[in-house]
């Protein structure tokens, strides 16, 4: 009897009870000091001057590469406007130009009227007239070439 102590059972499940939960509080606790270690260490990476410089250089990249886009854009749509306004301007010189041979085809007519039968001229007249309405530079000239070989 004096081998066997009642109490110990009891002792050693309450020492192992608390051992086990001891473990376990050091291993969470290691576990957070290890995960507030990353959280550092990451942060201090961070901010670190090499880390600092590498994210400057991607936004220098970042702003070239979108004022190359931005360049692009713009002299495209420089060039656009450009050829829209050599058009217009093309236009409305070619209109003026079919109106100045237009008069002088008009002059040539009234020089030649007297020799033409009216017949002849009225049909002259509302060619011109015709052709200049059609902007058709090349019937004019034609017509302008007629006029001359008539007299």
């Amino acid at each position: 009897m004096w081998l066997a102590v009642p109490g110990l059972p009891n002792a050693l499940t309450l020492l192992g009870s608390a051992m086990l939960l001891g473990a376990f509080a050091v291993l969470v606790i290691a576990g957070l000091l290890n995960v507030f270690k990353i959280i550092v260490r990451s942060a201090l990476d961070y901010f670190s001057s090499k880390q600092r410089a590498q994210r400057r250089l991607w936004f220098v990249q970042a702003k070239r590469d979108q004022v190359k886009r931005l360049f692009y854009f713009k002299t495209t749509q420089m060039k656009y406007v450009n050829e829209l306004n050599r058009k217009r301007l093309l236009k409305r010189n070619n209109r003026k130009h079919i109106r100045s041979l237009s008069r002088s085809i008009d002059k040539d007519l009234l020089s030649v009227k007297t020799k033409l039968q009216r017949s002849t001229y009225q049909q002259l007249q509302q060619d011109n007239a015709r052709y200049r309405n059609r902007q058709d530079i090349k019937a004019l000239l034609e017509l302008q070439q007629k006029i001359s070989t008539l007299v």
